[in-house]
């Protein structure tokens, strides 16, 4: 529910055999700064402020759960037409730190992302990655794991109303390969399918139709050849918005 003062209410609920999962979602915009309030089903509060424009180009978001004292975090973003810079760090005595850039263009882009841990003074992660786009392809080249698995990925556009996609990876210390491949197709301007299959056996399938503006109808089915006494996974979603 949205008002005209800049108030938007959200209630999710979950059930999942005998259990129930719920949250109620608060945001509040007024100028340059937005708050956002949440208090689940354990009265946990989750409250995050965020400030646009510190200075030029710049954003900056103050976040923290209550009752965990230790969950504090800060976020600072850069954004420039040909850069961006996204670093965090713990507001704790042992914070974790996260960097992320990248630099390029609308055709090319170069990027990576380091975390470390204070506490264990070590690196928890580190990312690099190259992506070439095409009016009609894009091309993305990823080492991600701590530079322990190589993943590669491709799209192209077949014509204006479909595109095939294919992933895949490469894990060095189990010299183990997987992929990926799948397509999306416009049946009509309110209608796309889109289809995935996986070398792991899975196959998915999902058709999405706009009944009417902003407001989706959603079907999903996905199969697991491997799982032999599995039955197969559907899925029905429904979203609205006046």
């Amino acid at each position: 529910m949205l008002s005209t003062t800049g108030m938007g209410l959200t209630a999710t609920g979950l059930k999942k055999d005998q259990n129930f999962f719920g949250d109620i979602n608060t945001v509040y915009k007024s100028g340059n700064t937005t708050v956002d309030m949440k208090v689940d089903t354990y009265s946990n509060v989750s409250t995050k402020v965020t400030v646009n424009d510190v200075w030029p180009c710049s954003k900056a978001a103050l976040s923290f759960r209550i009752p965990d004292h230790k969950s504090g975090k800060l976020d600072v973003q850069y954004l420039h037409p040909h850069a961006a810079i996204d670093s965090s760090i713990g507001l704790n005595p042992t914070p974790l730190l996260e960097l992320s850039a990248t630099i390029g263009s609308k055709e090319l882009a170069l990027g990576g992302e380091i975390g470390f841990d204070t506490a264990s003074a070590s690196f928890t992660e580190y990312t690099a990655g190259i992506n070439l786009n095409k009016p009609d392809f894009s091309v993305a080249l990823l080492l991600t794991d701590k530079g322990q698995a190589l993943k590669a990925s491709y799209i192209h556009s077949v014509n204006p109303f479909t595109c095939v996609a294919a992933e895949m990876a490469h894990r060095f210390s189990t010299y183990e390969n997987t992929f990926t491949i799948g397509s999306s197709h416009a049946v009509d301007p309110f209608t796309v399918v889109k289809t995935r299959f996986s070398d792991n056996g899975k196959v998915a399938m999902l058709c999405q139709r706009e009944w009417r503006p902003k407001s989706l109808v959603t079907f999903s089915a996905e199969y697991d050849s491997k799982a032999i006494n599995a039955s197969p996974k559907m899925g029905l979603a429904l979203a609205l918005k006046p």
